[in-house]
This record gives C-alpha cells, structure tokens and sequence, in this order.
C-alpha cells in the first residue's frame, strides 16, 4: 500500500523522474559495477548492459510500477512484477542484493535531479522503491522454495549427451544431470539460466528456453550464435556455446523458471514464434504430443528462409501427431523451398483463428507487437494474449501499442 502522501509526491514528481529514467540508470550501473565489479561476473550479462537493453528495462518495471501504484495505490501489482521476479529466481538473485541495487539508484537520483530531490521526494520514492523490492523478495521466496532451490547454491552441473546442429547458426544440446538428485520439476514453456566461464575468465549467464518436453531427465535446450551486429557486441554466451560445448562436456544450470507457460484448458491454442522463438513453442508441442492432447493447436512460425528456421522438421513430426493441430510458415526469402509455405512477413488475415484461442507469442519485440495487433483486430482479447522475450524484457519500456 502507497501511502496518501507519498502518492501524491510520486504523482507530482513522475514527469520529471521518468523523464530522467534512461540518465538515472545509466548512471546506476556505471557506478555500481565500478564499486563493486564482481556484481558482473556471474549476475549481470555485460551484452546486455552495453546494448542499453538492461537499463532500459529497469527504467520501464520502474515507472510501471510507479504508474499502478498511482492508479490504486491499495493493491500489489504482483503479476507486473511477476516476470522479473522468475528471470531473478533464474539467476540466484538474494534478499540482501536489494540494498545494494537501492544504495546506487538513490545516489544516482540525487545526482541526476540534485535539489529537486528534497526530503520528502526521496521518502516517496524510497516508499515505492521498497514495496517493489518486497514484492519481487515475495515472489522470489516462493520460486526458490517450489523448486527446492538454495538462492546462495542455484546452480547445478549437466552433461552434454549430444549436440545437434540445426542450422548454420542454431545448435540444439541435450542435457542430463551429471548427479542423481531430485530435480525440480520442469513446466512447458519455461527456461533455465546458462553459467559459462568466458576466456576472460569472468562468468556470463543467459536464458533458455527449454525446446523439449519436460517430461524426464533429459532437456534441451537450442542456441542461436548471436553475431555483432553495428554497435551491438555479439552474444557472449551464445558464441561461446557454439565454440566450445560438444558431447561430453557440462554445463553450468539454473532450475527452470518462466511464467508463461502452457496451461491445462482444454480451449484452442495458437503457438506464435519468429525466429529462434520457436524453441519455446516446440517445447509445448513436444508436451502436448506426449500427452495425447486433443486441443486445436495452430503453429504459426516467420523466418528469414526455410533453411533459417530451426526444428522446423520437427515441429511438422509433431504437428502430425496431433489430431487438431495445423502449423503455418512464413519466410522473407526462398518460400517456395518449402511447400505450403507463405512469403514475405507473417499475416493472420484468412486464417480463422478461433476468437476463444490462448496465444502465446516469442520472438522480436517489433515481431510481436505487429502480431498482437493482428490478433487484437481480428477479435482476441487481450487478457487472452502471452508474450516471452528473452533476455530484459523491454515490453514495459515503452507504451504499448
């Protein structure tokens, strides 16, 4: 709960404090990682903040955040938060690292707005500062004590049983445990975090998604090669992966986190993917296969070419084995390679996607944002509509459309 007064100061003062978000946090990092630079060695992905992409989607969970509040400032904006708080849980992320992350931002506030953060301004703020933050230690709590996690030991060793290349740039890994523990269960549509010792010796994690059924003790997970692309660095983790990793080798892994993941109803199901989002959606084929479901499934997949698209023989296998399922194809370039296949980007007009349909998007946020509209004209709520990005989710960063 917002306090009154406090309510009224983050009302007054969001324009100017939202409007200095992108310069807060670039300042927050900066001096943080410079105090305290083991913070990037197994915690930060470094890609991430020299692309911009970290902070921009703290500056966003931030002034979202603030925004509810204000709007009723009696409730607990838990399922904003709750994303975050699975992506922290993949991570490890404790308890006392909040005060950390508070130390900095409120220095960095101070020195980017300097007098107009009176007393009274840094009270209200710190308010909001610390209800997120509890929220999220709540949420996080909970994760680690559902899948019997130690936040201070999340990590666990699995072997390399096969690596599969895919496509000139996606390689598949299956994995087992190299121990015999228990493990925590596993749910459709989750991922986990990737721990790999890069040549500099500091450690970088990404998330995973699982692209097989969750079923056993083996998983998968399939890995795009992320190049340097104009200022943007290349994928550390993922280049690493595909130097490196062969059968045999172990890898470094979290416990599966995600909370979009494949529910139990019985109503239609549209799996929509670009790109290497297909893993997710190939993950809950997989389930739906093993399981014997009887829903109507449509997967619509984009991609440059046939050729770019990843586990796209299987995704057909499965689509097989599924009495209701029908799978849709796009590609930019080389359309006619694949049979059925339409050119040029994805375009839902004449499907006759069931009104009642759960969707699950993942891939390109521009992807997904022009897909959400075509699925908002043609009559699906949006209550109905789920979205996955990997890495920050930049969702919140900006309005949506």
């Amino acid at each position: 709960m917002l306090s009154p007064e406090s309510a009224a100061v983050v009302r007054a003062t969001l324009p100017a404090v939202g409007g200095a978000l992108d310069e807060i946090t670039t300042r927050f990092y900066g001096s943080m990682f410079a105090d305290q630079p083991e913070l990037l060695d197994g915690l930060f992905n470094r890609g991430n903040q020299a692309s911009g992409e970290q902070r921009q989607a703290l500056a966003g969970s931030i002034a979202s955040f603030a925004q509810a509040l204000l709007a009723n400032p009696d409730a607990r904006p838990d399922d904003l938060l709750a994303r975050i708080a699975h992506k922290h849980a993949a991570l490890g992320v404790t308890e006392d690292q909040y005060t950390i992350v508070h130390k900095y931002l409120f220095r960095a506030i101070g020195d980017v707005l300097g007098e107009a953060v009176t007393p009274e301004v840094a009270a209200a703020w710190d308010e909001v500062y610390w209800l997120m933050a509890g929220a999220l230690i709540a949420q996080e709590a909970r994760l680690y004590q559902e899948a019997q996690v130690d936040p201070r030991k999340p990590w666990r060793q699995w072997t390399v049983v096969e690596r599969r290349e895919e496509t000139p740039d996606v390689a598949s890994f299956l994995l087992r445990p190299a121990d015999d523990g228990l493990l925590p269960q596993a749910r459709a549509g989750q991922y986990v975090s990737v721990k790999v010792t890069m040549p500099d010796g500091i450690h970088q994690t990404r998330q995973y998604s699982l692209s097989n059924a969750p079923g056993d003790r083996l998983r998968r997970i399939t890995v795009k090669r992320v190049p340097s692309v104009a200022d943007a660095p290349e994928g550390e983790v993922s280049n690493q992966l595909h130097r490196s990793v062969r059968a045999g080798d172990e890898l470094t892994l979290s416990a599966p986190f995600g909370d979009v993941v494949l529910d139990d109803a019985d109503t239609p199901l549209v799996l929509v993917s670009a790109g290497i989002g297909c893993t997710p959606m190939v993950g809950m084929l997989e389930h739906l296969a093993a399981t014997g479901s009887s829903r109507q499934v449509w997967m619509l997949h984009a991609d440059r070419t046939p050729a770019d698209h990843a586990l796209r023989d299987e995704v057909r296998r499965l689509v097989k084995q599924l009495p209701e399922a029908h799978a849709e194809f796009w590609y930019e370039q080389d359309a006619a390679e694949e049979p059925g296949s339409h050119a040029g980007l994805m375009d839902l007009d004449g499907l006759a996607l069931p009104a009642d349909a759960d969707v699950y998007l993942c891939g390109s946020l521009p992807f997904m944002r022009a897909v959400r509209a075509q699925l908002l004209q043609i009559g699906i709520p949006a209550r109905h509509i789920r979205y996955e990005v990997f890495g920050p989710d930049l969702w919140l960063a900006h309005a949506e459309g």
